[in-house]
């Protein structure tokens, strides 16, 4: 088994460990729900398949939502960010594109790209989350307030985590 796919697991383990028993149970504000275990979808290799991207988002989700007894949520929210992973990073590729030897991360990309790139994703992923989460309309505003401070927190924690995980890829 490759070294990535080994560290990838172990890495998998901590995140959804620190997401099921820490982050999910914690109650910080009405407005502020963190969600780090995006970067399990966020941080696979350019080169993956679609279809594996999505069974990686499934099993990311379904993992999740045993934790948090959401019944699907995180899974639906994770299933549209892994669809939606493939066509969104052929449009934001460098001009000679990827080096499949990097990560996207912020050590083999940069700050400025790996905020762009995260931010869109966890923007998509809050708000598909909260939609469904409290699934009224005329609720709008609460929904947009909570992924956006949601959004806020769950980014400076991937950047930590990014930190903490993550080293750059050897050229």
């Amino acid at each position: 088994m490759n070294n990535y796919w080994v560290k990838y697991i172990l890495i998998f383990v901590l995140i959804v460990l620190t997401q099921g028993l820490v982050l999910n149970p914690m109650e910080i504000d009405e407005f502020i729900n963190p969600m780090v275990y995006p970067i399990l979808i966020l941080m696979l290799p350019f080169e993956l398949s679609g279809i594996a991207t999505l069974i990686i988002a499934l099993i990311v989700g379904i993992t999740i939502d045993g934790f948090s007894n959401t019944y699907g949520l995180h899974a639906s929210a994770a299933m549209l960010i892994g669809y939606m992973r493939p066509t969104i990073l052929r449009y934001i590729k460098p001009r000679d594109g990827y080096d499949s030897s990097l990560l996207p991360s912020v050590h083999d990309m940069g700050m400025l790209w790996f905020l762009g790139y995260t931010t869109l994703f966890l923007s998509l992923h809050h708000v598909w989350f909260f939609s469904f989460e409290i699934f009224r309309l005329d609720l709008i505003g609460l929904i947009l307030a909570k992924t956006f401070f949601s959004v806020l927190v769950s980014l400076l924690l991937i950047i930590l985590l990014q930190y903490i995980f993550y080293t750059a890829s050897k050229k």
